[in-house]
């Protein structure tokens, strides 16, 4: 627990209140976007009225439809990730030493999933409406079997752990919450955190904004100029994902963050729901916004995630070369920054402090938040809930740059470096050092 950013009060508080207030928010923001007209206050009103009972009564029960969706989106998936060919790609060395291997077929996948989901609706073989029209029983369904599958993650870290970077603290809520093992996987090519985070979490993204796109379609005849800013720019962004999946491997999500309710439960659900929760909206409140304003926004949107994908790529390309590259036409500045592992060994690190990590401490997190308000200013602002997703990642950005510092600080106290972080903070470090 050395590296809690938070008091112990505030982190069991914390831990505590997303495990049983996310599951039944995410059903509330689906009854209040498809059953409510996305209003806060008609939602209110009726759980003043109806009690406990009413929230039950909205509640759907998981149907054999909505599993068998999940089932077959899910094994989908998992063949994709396992069959396709991909580059071998070496992720961080851990604090144990244990270095995950990965394949790269991630943007692969992406495109044989969405080129198949259309064809499907195209030819006739399935319509994606089904699932827009089954979504809350295939959210409730995700929410208690995913809760299964991190109980599930739980037994595993400890009676079979697929490598030495797995381990308890000793608190049932905590391992269960934050996870046993950094990199399990079944078998030894089936990676657990590759599947829920990249394959099953962001590639459900794209299929429901595209299901979203679908839904409209055939409600109306036409799919409006706001739904297809807030289609393309979310499909723009999850291409960028997919194009970068190498990268993001060696993010906090992955090289930092073990698999447990936070990350697994999260992306399983909180994503597919929540993430897509503009979209969700704009479904049945189609926005006029004109061909000026639309573009206006498209490449507002656009500009952002560029730059977000330009600010991952300077720093990948940084750590690739060991330093020896340009960084706007010139060498970049950086600190050689060393740090002592837990098992006593001395290591260093090499940190970019030039091009756009010279502008700010995370400076990348700020291009990814007006993005999401770009993508989701379509709707315009006649309700508060759209925006949702915005003020969420906001918070959880600004969380993961205060648990990122803390890292920093507990690496520069273990080697005795007191200039090491005052040193990030004059030059404008981001402090991902994963």
């Amino acid at each position: 627990m050395a590296e809690t950013v938070h008091s112990p009060l505030v982190t069991y508080a914390s831990m505590l209140s997303l495990l049983t207030l996310c599951p039944p928010f995410v059903i509330l923001l689906w009854y209040t976007m498809v059953h409510a007209d996305g209003s806060v206050l008609q939602t209110w009103d009726y759980l003043q009225k109806n009690g406990l009972q009413g929230f039950i009564n909205i509640w759907p029960k998981p149907t054999a439809i909505a599993w068998k969706i999940i089932a077959v989106y899910g094994a989908f998936e998992a063949a994709l990730q396992l069959l396709l060919p991909g580059k071998r790609v070496e992720g961080p060395i851990s604090p144990t030493g244990h270095r995950p291997v990965y394949k790269a077929n991630g943007m692969l996948a992406y495109a044989i999933t969405l080129i198949t989901y259309i064809s499907l609706w195209w030819f006739g073989i399935f319509n994606p409406t089904i699932v827009y029209d089954h979504l809350g029983e295939i959210f409730s369904a995700l929410i208690f079997g995913s809760f299964v599958f991190c109980v599930f993650l739980y037994i595993k870290g400890h009676v079979a752990p697929s490598s030495t970077d797995s381990g308890s603290c000793g608190n049932f809520i905590i391992d269960f919450y934050w996870g046993m093992e950094l990199y399990p996987r079944i078998g030894k090519d089936f990676d657990i955190k590759v599947f829920t985070n990249c394959r099953f979490g962001m590639m459900s993204w794209a299929v429901l904004a595209v299901t979203y796109c679908i839904k409209q379609y055939e409600e109306n005849g036409k799919v409006a100029d706001s739904m297809l800013v807030n289609t393309v720019l979310m499909l723009v962004y999850v291409t960028k994902f997919f194009w970068w999946e190498a990268g993001y491997w060696n993010t906090m999500d992955i090289a930092h963050d073990r698999a447990g309710f936070y990350i697994c439960w999260g992306c399983l659900v909180w994503v597919p729901s929540i993430y897509t929760s503009p979209g969700m909206y704009l479904v049945n409140h189609p926005v006029d916004l004109g061909i000026q304003l639309a573009i206006y926004i498209l490449l507002a949107g656009i500009a952002c995630i560029y730059v977000n994908y330009d600010c991952d790529r300077q720093r990948q390309e940084f750590r690739r070369s060991n330093g020896k590259c340009l960084v706007w036409g010139k060498a970049p500045s950086k600190i050689v920054a060393s740090y002592t592992t837990t098992s006593g060994e001395t290591k260093t690190s090499l940190l970019l402090t030039s091009g756009w990590w010279g502008l700010s401490r995370h400076f990348h997190y700020v291009p990814e938040i007006l993005a999401a308000f770009f993508w989701t200013v379509p709707a315009l602002f006649n309700h508060f809930l759209p925006y949702f997703y915005v003020i969420f990642l906001t918070i959880l950005l600004f969380d993961r740059a205060k648990r990122d510092d803390d890292r920093c600080r507990y690496k520069s106290s273990n080697c005795g470096c007191d200039a090491f972080l005052l040193q990030l903070n004059i030059n404008g470090f981001t402090g991902e050092t994963s």
